[in-house]
């Protein structure tokens, strides 16, 4: 098994815990948030989803100058659209993913527009994965405070 298919094994697993425990959002919790300055749960959702969006400009090489996300402006409807929506971006950053050879994936610099650091791409890809586990791990505790059944992701 390659690099590139051991994260996106990784990456795959990740998002299935995510979706499983998204699903258990119940519509009338979708504005929820523990605070003012927190994101609602579906606007969580959102985040992760569209994220895919950006890293795959980011992992090309491409510019995030004039970064336009295709969620802008569109309005909340519901996990299940949020997801139907994001799965053509969601394949088309797999497949970038997938075109990385081993040693692209060991040798080649990104650099995160948001705080300018330098990644080693194989890495940087990680941890995509741990900014997702981290927001699946928050989205937990968020429905433990809203008193919503959590799914069991380890089964």
């Amino acid at each position: 098994m390659t690099q590139s298919e051991l994260i996106i094994l990784n990456l795959t697993e990740i998002k299935q815990k995510s979706i499983k425990i998204w699903k258990a959002l119940p519509k009338s919790y979708y504005n929820w948030k523990p605070d003012e300055k927190a994101m609602t749960a579906i606007e969580m959702v959102r985040h992760v989803l569209e994220a895919d969006y950006g890293w795959n400009i980011i992992i090309n090489n491409g510019s995030m100058l004039n970064y336009k996300t295709p969620w802008e402006n569109r309005p909340f409807l519901s996990v299940s659209d949020e997801l139907e929506f994001a799965e053509p971006y969601r394949k088309t950053f797999l497949e970038s993913i997938q075109k990385f050879s081993d040693p692209e994936l060991s040798e080649t610099h990104i650099i995160h527009p948001g705080n300018g650091e330098m990644k080693i791409l194989g890495k940087y890809l990680l941890r995509i994965g741990y900014h997702e586990s981290v927001h699946a791990g928050q989205f937990l505790s968020y429905l433990r405070a809203m008193q919503v059944n959590r799914p069991g992701i380890w089964d």
